[in-house]
Formats: C-alpha cells, sequence, structure tokens
C-alpha cells in the first residue's frame, strides 16, 4: 500500500523526521508502566517507538486511509488499532478502566479540544504529552503576568503541571505546517478538588479572557445576566486587576465571590 496522503480536512501533518518522533515517543518514560494511547498515528511515525516500549499501547485514528495503513505495516497491532473519533470515544473502556499515558502528534486544529477531554478524564490521565502548535503549547504552560496565559493555561495548570520540553521546526513535517510546533509534558498536580464550584469556575474563566483587556469588575457583570448586585461585590481588591494577572488559586477565590454573589442576587 502507497502511502497515506495528508489530509486538509483533518489537519495532517506527517512527522517524518524519526529523530524527533523517538524523542517524542521517549516522552512517555516519565510515566512508566501505565498504558499508552496514541491519538491520531497517522502512518505510525510515531508509533514504530512505543511498540518496542513493552507497554500496553492502542492507537485511535479517524482516518480510514491511515487505519488501512497500519493495519497493513503494523500487524502486531492489529488488535490494537481503534478506527474512531478520539473526542466521541469514552475512553473508559479503553484500558478497562485503568489509567493510562496519552500521546501523539496531535491536530492543530483539535488539539485544545482534546485537552479538554483530557481535563474532564483526569482521573484516567496521569500524564499526557506530545506534539501541538508552538503557540498553544507557549499557552499551556505560561504563567500569571504573561499574555499567552489564558483559558487554556488556567483550566489546564488548574489539574496538571505543564513542560514545555522543546520546539520543533517546519521542515520535519509532509506537509510543512506553516507554523513552528512543540512538544510538552503534563503531568497530574496533587489537586484533587478546587475548593470551588468547577463548572462556575470554567466559566469564570472564559467570562474574564473573553474581554481580558478589561478588569474584571468590567467583565463580571455579564455573569448577573441583569440581575441586580451589591455594589461591594465590585469593591473587592480582585476586581480591578485584569485576569491574565491572577494565579490559579485567585481564580478558585473569585469563583467562591461570585458564586456567592449569583446566591444573593437570586434571593433579591
Amino acid at each position: 500500500m502507497k502511502q497515506v496522503r495528508p489530509k486538509k480536512n483533518l489537519g495532517q501533518h506527517f512527522l517524518i523526521d524519526l529523530n524527533i518522533a523517538k524523542r517524542i515517543a521517549d516522552t512517555v518514560d516519565a510515566c512508566p508502566d501505565l498504558p499508552v494511547l496514541e491519538v491520531g498515528p497517522g502512518m505510525g511515525v510515531l508509533t514504530q517507538f512505543l511498540m518496542p516500549k513493552n507497554r500496553p499501547l492502542k492507537v485511535v485514528e479517524i482516518d480510514k486511509e491511515s487505519v488501512a495503513y497500519l493495519h497493513e505495516h503494523f500487524p502486531a497491532l492489529s488488535d490494537r488499532i481503534v478506527g474512531d473519533d478520539f473526542l466521541r470515544m469514552d475512553l473508559t473502556t479503553l484500558f478497562d478502566g485503568h489509567d493510562f499515558v496519552l500521546t501523539g502528534n496531535y491536530p492543530y486544529d483539535i488539539s485544545s479540544q482534546i485537552f479538554f477531554k483530557m481535563i474532564d478524564n483526569r482521573n484516567l490521565i496521569p500524564c499526557c504529552t506530545g506534539m501541538i502548535q508552538r503557540e498553544v503549547a507557549l499557552r499551556m504552560a505560561s504563567e500569571p503576568g504573561n499574555k499567552a496565559y489564558g483559558i487554556l493555561s488556567v483550566l489546564t495548570q488548574a489539574w496538571y503541571d505543564v513542560e514545555y520540553l522543546f520546539t520543533v521546526d517546519e521542515n520535519v513535517f509532509n506537509p510543512p505546517p506553516k507554523v513552528k510546533s512543540a512538544v510538552i509534558r503534563m503531568t497530574r498536580n496533587q489537586t484533587r478538588e478546587l475548593g470551588c464550584d468547577e463548572k462556575l469556575f470554567k466559566r469564570v474563566v472564559k467570562t474574564v479572557f473573553n474581554q481580558r483587556r478589561k478588569m474584571l469588575r468590567v467583565s463580571l457583570r455579564q455573569i448577573f445576566g441583569g440581575k441586580s448586585s451589591d455594589d461591594a461585590f465590585f469593591q473587592h481588591p480582585l476586581m480591578t486587576r485584569r485576569p491574565e494577572q491572577l494565579s490559579i488559586a485567585q481564580f478558585v477565590e473569585l469563583t467562591n465571590l461570585v458564586g456567592q454573589e449569583l446566591l444573593c442576587a437570586d434571593t433579591i
């Protein structure tokens, strides 16, 4: 079977540098003994370096042409090739409910969705590694006070420690993307409960970063949807700050303040 042609609608940029592929595969060694799930293996350039690690391995690929290629070129992996959409899968069924490491050369256009799914399944995924667009990697690893610090930074770092490992140039792909890539590793931190309403936490984070240039006392008003709220709430010291200035702990504090104020507004 001839090589798989990259498809624009799937955001495919096939890695062709074997040295880079091995370096990415070796990032899973920081989380030893766990099964590995590779997302978007394509023609198996990363897969070939994951297979010798003597760990349970499954690969998930939505592209039928790539699935056929993998069956032909990796027959030892045939019963562990899953032709499905990772974003729609029930991850508890993959390794009988056991924890696993997530890795891959992730499609640029859905990498954020992949990581949001990882966060939702954080009790199954203690470690995630892989290659993404450099800009997204910088955002995920960014600290408060940085322009790159945003929604993905906060929601990821609430549950994971993020390491920016190395940068990858455009010329090691077919076709070459228009931007640089980066390899990251995320390892589950010690947080088991945020100490606030998690749905409201997400809502607060998304609301204020959607108006990131404004002070919180301005951007938060839309959360109350026209309901009257105590002006004293907007006099809290946090309200004069902008979202990129807040740590995870401060976002938790802010979420609790908003939650209390919403309760008060509902009783008026």
